[in-house]
């Protein structure tokens, strides 16, 4: 951590760059002594990455900034506040600290937050960071949070945990016991020094493999933001046994969308329809969810097909995801989707043999505008193509 970054002149350097080409950048060169033009550059990316995802940061003077891979790696503000809101106590440690965006959040919920991070760097920036935040409940420590546990006998309401997603020899991994740290190999541990675990991972997890992974499995959340998963999040609770309950959020600018399901009750076979007034698309935390037949049992719509993941009804309902008023339904043949007449719209494909991109190839239909057409098949297995609208005001 070079501490001149931080001069008033070089921090106005930072910020008046802050959208200049960094490639020109490099090529002038910094006169600045003591700090080499490709730690500032390095800065001032980092700190751009923050501008939306930790607007907190961002706007806070004299944050030092770790390199943009600790960045990228980070919780995001709106993910981490989530997080912070589903639990609470006296005392949490997170084993694997990071850029403390997580801690930060939970030092609103919880009296004493311990951040530890192997990492020496990242550790003095972000113990620096939090005196810039005027945080004072965070304890930082710069060593490995499965050693701190061992070494310490102290227990805690809540153990946080976000495992690396890259593994030295692997590239990016799948499955949990290919982490680091590698948690099922380290739950003994972490239920010696807590009753409650959360773990925080990549979207990518398959959840059947998660869960045959880990042990007292209560709850999964799927964390999506603007229709994109961002972070699967796991809570275990010690001696555990019941249904896991998976909680679906789907958070945009303006609201949020919630779905829940027991994940054992996801035995009811969803009754099929042609399409109907409206056409419902599932969000993305849903779709990443899989309780499609629960999706109809619970807001009473049809499917269209069983692989299809499209829903309508005659009545328009509370949906979590985009809703659509159907315009006209055709088969999927040059001369009908010829004879809609349209040079532009927007098209999805799901359970279709063709991309997007052939579609738009051989019908010539540009993208844009305020038609949608969504190419599927639907309850007899017939390809079919349906125009839509979206519906902007819903219930």
């Amino acid at each position: 951590m070079n501490k001149h970054i931080l001069n008033t002149e070089i921090q106005n350097f930072i910020n008046y760059n802050i959208n200049s080409d960094i490639n020109v950048l490099v090529l002038k060169g910094t006169s600045f002594s003591n700090v080499k033009t490709s730690e500032i550059v390095e800065q001032i990316e980092a700190k751009k990455r923050c501008k939306t995802k930790l607007s907190t940061w961002f706007k806070t003077k004299n944050i030092y900034y770790p390199n943009k891979l600790n960045i990228e790696q980070t919780s995001s503000e709106i993910t981490a506040k989530y997080k912070s809101e589903l639990i609470s106590g006296q005392s949490i440690i997170d084993i694997t600290g990071g850029f403390g965006v997580d801690c930060f959040y939970f030092s609103k919920q919880f009296k004493r937050v311990v951040h530890c991070d192997i990492n020496s760097e990242l550790s003095a920036i972000v113990k620096y960071n939090y005196q810039q935040l005027k945080i004072d409940t965070i304890e930082t420590h710069n060593t490995n949070g499965l050693d701190y546990l061992q070494q310490n006998d102290i227990h805690y309401d809540w153990i946080y945990v976000d495992p690396s997603r890259r593994h030295d020899s692997k590239g990016k991994v799948f499955f949990l016991g290919d982490c680091l740290p590698n948690i099922p190999k380290h739950l003994e541990l972490l239920f010696s020094r807590s009753k409650n675990v959360m773990i925080k991972t990549s979207p990518l997890l398959d959840i059947s493999a998660g869960i045959n992974e880990l042990e007292y499995v209560k709850t999964i959340h799927i964390i999506a933001v603007n229709n994109e998963v961002k972070e699967l999040l796991w809570i275990l609770e010690k001696g555990y046994s019941e249904h896991i309950l998976i909680k679906t959020a789907n958070i945009n600018t303006d609201k949020r969308e919630c779905f829940s399901i027991q994940l054992e009750n996801e035995n009811y076979t969803a009754p099929y329809s042609k399409p109907l007034t409206y056409l419902y698309e599932p969000n993305a935390a849903i779709l990443k969810s899989g309780a499609f037949q629960e999706v109809s049992k619970q807001l009473n719509v049809f499917k269209l097909h069983q692989h299809s993941h499209f829903y309508t009804n005659e009545q328009l309902v509370d949906f979590p995801g985009r809703i659509f008023i159907i315009e006209n339904v055709v088969p999927y043949n040059k001369k009908e989707i010829k004879a809609l007449g349209l040079k532009k719209a927007n098209i999805t494909t799901r359970n279709f043999p063709e991309t997007v991109k052939n579609i738009r190839k051989k019908f010539k239909i540009n993208d844009g505008g305020e038609t949608y057409l969504f190419f599927t098949t639907d309850l007899n297995d017939n390809k079919i193509v349906i125009e839509a609208k979206k519906l902007k005001n819903v219930v």
